[in-house]
Order: structure tokens, then C-alpha cells, then sequence
């Protein structure tokens, strides 16, 4: 199942997306409810309800996709390091303020939030804010959407606590990241995270063995497979339940692969005109200007 929100004339509504990804069935949603996107269908089908009645399909390529989750419930968690190759990437950059503490390859998940209002929609665009940083990164990443909250969720139970996947790019001001010596200011700038194009279920996309690929202009820049993660979906879910209730409808990054900007010399940080496009083997792209 692919749930997706978007507007129609401007009103927003959540639907569900065609298997051949050429229509979309409106979910009948009141219009306060469809606000949030995917989000109160993802807590229904936690509550063991069934979805609403759809209404009749239209034409995807007729309506303008918004994030599947535009205003997500709290702070999406976000895991930093978490590729090998990327760990090693980042501990040489020069901007990695929990090099220190953790080295290049972490012992324990490091684990940041970017706040809801950061996020865009898949084709939105990526605006940098004049006068404030220079040196805007791009970060592709697979996201988890949970399905069924919990709190102290075993290893062994995470992935019965997935509903599904979504792509987010984890656009970062590297300045910001490293002057104040932690994450959440540099990462949660407005338009700071795309996400989409939809949500995807657990039983169409496998989230522990996909691919994850990012171009810049048409350069590939990232290309990885998440069973490279150095820890694994069920591991982060462990971690983060242990002391914090997770609710349906929550999101994790889970990280990002080698091939960031700030990994080249000199590094190639996002400037206006450019076009940046992820795409997530099982679930689809997303492709966002830069402004």
C-alpha cells in the first residue's frame, strides 16, 4: 500500500496511490483530519480500524504531492553516522563535533531530532537562507514510519512495530552543525527536509536490504545499500523505545550514505539552480530545486 497526501485545488487529502503509480483514490478524511496527511490513517490502522471508504481516482500527475506526513506529530528522530563509509567521511571532515566522544565509527546510535515544521513536500523547494550559512548539504535517507507504538520494544519485536518507509533528505547547514556543537539547530532549518513521495508499507518495500541514491545535477553522488548500516532498523527501534514511547506515525531517519558534499574537496555544498534527487529502491524519488 502507498498512502500519499497531496492537494486538490488546494484542499488537502490523503489517498491512496495506485499500484501502477498513475492514479490516486481520495480517503475521505474531514478536512481538519486531512491536515496531517497520512498521519490519522496510519493511527487508525494502528487501532486495528479499517480505512475509510475511497472516492473516485484521479489522475496522479493532476494533483500536487505534499509530504506524505506534512505535519508530523513531534520531532522526527534522526541517526547521524550511521554507514561506515560515512562515518569515516565525516570524522575527517573537520565538522564532526561528536568525533570526540564517539570516534570515527560510533559505539552507541547517535541520535539527533529536526523539528516538524522543516518539512517540505517532494518537488518543494530547498531554500537557503541568504546571510545566514554557506555551506548547505544534502543528506539522502531511507525513514521508518512506525505502525504500532510501544515502549521498551525488544530487538527481536521491532519490525512488527514498522508500518512502512519514506525517502527524507536530511539537508544540513555543516556551519551551523558545527559551530554549536550539536545537530538539531543546523538540521532544522525551514525546507530543511524533503520527504516523500509517499508512504510505502512494510510488506511492498524491505527496508533492511534496499538501495539508496542521490544525484546532484545529475551526478550521482550517493548510491549504498541500507544492509550496510552499521546499526540496523531493529537496533535503532530498541534504542529509541527503551526510554521514549514511540507513537504511530513517528519517523526515523536512519542515516545517510558516503558521497555528502562536505566528503569532497573542496566540498560541494547546494547553491541556488541546483537540483538534488533521491531515489529509494521500493518506494520511488524525490526530486527538489535548491533556492
Amino acid at each position: 500500500m502507498k498512502i500519499a497526501a497531496y492537494l486538490d485545488n488546494g484542499r488537502p487529502r490523503a489517498g491512496i496511490v495506485s499500484p501502477d503509480l498513475k492514479s490516486i483514490a481520495p480517503v475521505e478524511l474531514p478536512l481538519a483530519a486531512a491536515g496531517f496527511g497520512a498521519l490519522p490513517l496510519i493511527e487508525l490502522l494502528a487501532e486495528g480500524g479499517t480505512l475509510p471508504t475511497t472516492g473516485k481516482s484521479v489522475a496522479l500527475d493532476a494533483v500536487q504531492l505534499t509530504a506524505p506526513l506534512p505535519r508530523p506529530r513531534r520531532n522526527l528522530f534522526c541517526v547521524g553516522k550511521n554507514y561506515h563509509a560515512h562515518a569515516r567521511e565525516f570524522a575527517g571532515s573537520g565538522f564532526d563535533s561528536s568525533a570526540k566522544a564517539g570516534g570515527d565509527i560510533p559505539a552507541h546510535p547517535i541520535v539527533f531530532t529536526k523539528v516538524p515544521e522543516c518539512v517540505i513536500g517532494p518537488r518543494d523547494s530547498i531554500v537557503i537562507p541568504q546571510g545566514v550559512s554557506t555551506a548547505i548539504d544534502y543528506e539522502a535517507e531511507l525513514a521508518v514510519v512506525i505502525g504500532r507504538g510501544g515502549k521498551g520494544i525488544r530487538r527481536e519485536d521491532a519490525m512488527k512495530h514498522v508500518w512502512g518507509y519514506t525517502i527524507v533528505n536530511d539537508v544540513t547547514a555543516r556551519d551551523w552543525q558545527s559551530r554549536h556543537a550539536q545537530w538539531d539547530m543546523g538540521k532544522s532549518f525551514d525546507t530543511f527536509c524533503p520527504m516523500g513521495p509517499w508512504l510505502v508499507s512494510a510488506d511492498e518495500c524491505d527496508g533492511t536490504d534496499t538501495t539508496v541514491r542521490c544525484w546532484v545535477n545529475g551526478e550521482l553522488r550517493q548510491d549504498a545499500g541500507t544492509r550496510d548500516l552499521i546499526f540496523d532498523i531493529p537496533t535503532l527501534i530498541e534504542t529509541l523505545s527503551a526510554g521514549i514511547t514511540l507513537y504511530p506515525g513517528d519517523v526515523i531517519a536512519t542515516g545517510t550514505p558516503v558521497g555528502v558534499g562536505i566528503g569532497f574537496n573542496p566540498p560541494k555544498y547546494l547553491k541556488p539552480g541546483d537540483v538534488v534527487k533521491i531515489e529509494i529502491e521500493g518506494i520511488g524519488t524525490i526530486e527538489n530545486p535548491v533556492t
